[in-house]
């Protein structure tokens, strides 16, 4: 039979008997999956050599699979501004169906719980977090991993904004630090109260006194960290009150520089309880000290996106931070 008579036979049967319609579509083919990976690595970067390299392919490859996601899509995905590369808004609209589309397929994929064997798991874990978060938790939570999963690796990357952004296109596998308006999908589990302590060198002025009164504590130059505001203003507050004016004298981009900074002056700042704890068995020990006003404390989280929800290694990821912060602080 011809071609004329194999379209006049599907033809037929299509309209005798729609039954069979689904063994007619089974020939029809099939989208290509690889490159709804492409697709992701591509409207993640923005860029197509960049995705090339996530995806360890040539940039003259990955070129030509971006012309191939255009024909597909019937959308440029990405158009040229200058010299940066921009997604269309068509692309914008689909970026994270197609981000969540990739970590589901990739969920399925994996190993069930029960089957995985950490021993052998190869897999890099990304969380975000401040400097003071690592150096206070960082070597347990590392040997408790290493002890676990040898071949897993932690890749710590600084909170340096407070944004679900890197949660919700996969460059980020959990968040930690206080809570903010991270949307609503975001997943959050409490870690461990914390509150702020006032530090000095060892050998400071302020060492001799068993408790410190707020014209001490504004006698002194203070170091100061753009974190904290919510305990600065009632300590600034409570100083004006008595006529007295705090002098910053410098400010530092985290609390580890605050502490170096603290160590070899006479200056004063305000670091979290759990990072200086971390400090006690250091060679340059500090002195720290509550602070002359009532202040609140604050609650440190983690946080992930929902598509991690029942991943086995992300699960066993979120209750070993916990662990390990639990045992350095309670909640």
């Amino acid at each position: 039979m011809g071609d004329g008579g194999s379209r006049t036979a599907c033809n037929y049967y299509m309209h005798q008997a729609p039954y069979l319609t689904f063994a007619y579509y089974d020939y029809m083919p099939e989208p290509d999956l690889n490159l709804l990976f492409a697709l992701d690595a591509l409207l993640t970067e923005k860029n197509v050599t960049r995705a090339a390299r996530l995806l360890h392919l040539s940039a003259s490859a990955m070129s030509r699979t971006l012309t191939r996601l255009r024909a597909a899509t019937g959308d440029p995905l990405l158009v040229r501004a200058g010299r940066d590369m921009v997604l269309t808004p068509y692309a914008e609209e689909i970026r994270e169906r197609t981000q969540n589309s990739v970590h589901e397929a990739r969920s399925l994929l994996r190993p069930s719980p029960a089957a995985l064997d950490f021993s052998t798991l190869r897999r890099t874990l990304t969380i975000r977090a401040n400097e003071a978060f690592v150096e206070a938790f960082g070597a347990p939570l590392i040997a408790e991993v290493t002890a676990i999963a040898p071949l897993v690796r932690l890749h710590f990357s600084s909170r340096t904004e407070k944004n679900a952004e890197y949660l919700r296109n996969g460059s980020a596998d959990l968040e930690i630090g206080v809570l903010e308006e991270m949307g609503p999908e975001i997943r959050v589990r409490a870690l461990f109260r914390d509150r702020y302590l006032g530090v000095v060198r060892k050998g400071h002025p302020l060492e001799m006194n068993r408790e410190v009164t707020t014209g001490q504590y504004a006698a002194f130059g203070h170091v100061a960290t753009p974190h904290g505001r919510q305990i600065m203003d009632p300590l600034d507050a409570a100083i004006a009150r008595l006529g007295l004016e705090q002098m910053t004298i410098a400010i530092v981009p985290s609390f580890p520089a605050a502490l170096a900074v603290v160590r070899a002056s006479d200056l004063v700042a305000l670091l979290p309880a759990s990072f200086i704890n971390a400090q006690l068995a250091a060679p340059v020990a500090v002195h720290s000290f509550e602070l002359p006003v009532a202040t609140d404390g604050f609650t440190i989280s983690e946080m992930w996106h929902p598509r991690l929800e029942n991943d086995p290694v992300h699960r066993w990821l979120r209750e070993l931070v916990l662990r390990v912060c639990r045992q350095h602080v309670p909640l």
